[in-house]
């Protein structure tokens, strides 16, 4: 599927403490730096504001790159943009997929199972997420999912797998080798004194390997 082909290298989720007022300004260096996607998430913003933001950041990538919404399809359908990526207490995968249109993404958080990921792939998603792979400052209670996971699930899954939880330039390659086909990253990236450079740094691991 063609919406899947940008499932690759370093997708790049927003943090309103992280970014604060240089939401756009941080979204477009690492943008510059080559991050393939872009995720928006801010759930205690009021809709006004998230629809600035999520304007702000669409012009910021400039067409370049999808711009995923967590977890709202409504705010993602209102502001056009290119996908959804829920958790994996969504009720309703297949309403979803349908809700959304063929032509966007959607994404699934399956944590560290196998069989969750199965079923997200099979009611229509385009990827599935695994993680925490380390300790992450935005969610420091998340469960610890094991390397092995990610070369299992390349090779059983038919969709691209993504690995998030505490990733940054060190350790992305090591997750790279094992499977992953792309990093999800915050701190990462938009807690570096230049994103744009921590961005490059990771995108690099996947266009060079």
């Amino acid at each position: 599927m063609s919406r899947q082909r940008c499932v690759r290298g370093l997708y790049v989720i927003t943090d309103p403490v992280l970014c604060g007022d240089q939401l756009a300004t941080k979204v477009a260096a690492a943008v510059a730096g080559g991050a393939r996607l872009v995720q928006y998430r801010n759930k205690h913003a009021d809709r006004q504001q998230q629809l600035r933001e999520i304007r702000a950041i669409q012009e910021a990538c400039g067409g370049r790159v999808p711009l995923i919404v967590n977890d709202d399809a409504e705010l993602a359908l209102e502001t056009d943009a290119d996908g959804v990526h829920v958790g994996q207490d969504c009720p309703d995968l297949p309403g979803l997929r349908a809700r959304i249109g063929a032509g966007r993404l959607l994404g699934v958080t399956c944590h560290a199972s196998l069989e969750l990921a199965r079923s997200a792939a099979a009611a229509g998603a385009d990827y599935v997420a695994f993680g925490a792979f380390h300790p992450s400052p935005t969610k420091p209670q998340a469960r610890r999912a094991p390397l092995a996971l990610l070369g299992q699930a390349r090779d059983q899954l038919p969709v691209p797998v993504v690995a998030i939880g505490g990733i940054n330039a060190d350790n992305a390659g090591a997750l790279h080798a094992a499977g992953a086909d792309c990093v999800a990253v915050i701190s990462g990236v938009f807690a570096q004194p230049d994103p744009r450079d921590a961005a490059l740094r990771i995108a690099r691991i996947f266009t060079e390997a």
